[in-house]
């Protein structure tokens, strides 16, 4: 692939994505991807990775459901030892290409979708909720660490 310099285009189903399903409101949609094999001027086997996909989210303030536009360019050196990822020019991620040389493009995908989803999901539209929680004073009396030994003092 890298010295024929292959070129991959199409699209997935989210649905056929067992592992990127958990982190999903539900599997409808697909995935476009474009996969681009070839080496650079160093001589470094790479393959250029463009996905375009919309994921179906629920936001954490709202509990809506909301699509995530993502759009990836991503650019993976080749390697066959974990030791050759330092020799990877800047702007290349690593990856570890199996003995026999297979890559499978559908999990190439899942794994950078899996790495673009967010932590803590907000639709773009929802307002922050913003307020200052001060504690009362009983509360912070109870927090003090030394609260007690003024009760055993008063004794």
């Amino acid at each position: 692939m890298v010295a024929a310099r292959k070129v991959f285009e199409g699209t997935i189903p989210l649905a056929a994505m067992l592992r990127l399903r958990d982190g999903l409101v539900d599997a409808e949609g697909d995935v476009g991807y474009a996969m681009e094999f070839g080496t650079d001027a160093l001589g470094v086997a790479f393959v250029e990775l463009r996905i375009e996909a919309g994921l179906p989210l629920e936001c954490q303030r709202s509990l809506r459901r909301f699509v995530l536009p993502v759009a990836l360019s991503q650019r993976l050196g080749l390697i066959r030892d974990e030791a050759d990822e330092a020799a990877l020019p800047p702007g290349y991620e690593a990856l570890l290409v199996a003995a026999d040389g297979m890559l499978k493009p559908a999990e190439l995908v899942e794994d950078e979708l899996i790495l673009a989803l967010p932590v803590v999901p907000v639709a773009p539209d929802v307002e922050a909720v913003e307020r200052e929680f001060v504690p009362t004073a009983e509360e912070t009396a109870q927090a003090s660490p030394f609260a007690a030994l003024v009760g055993l003092k008063k004794e």
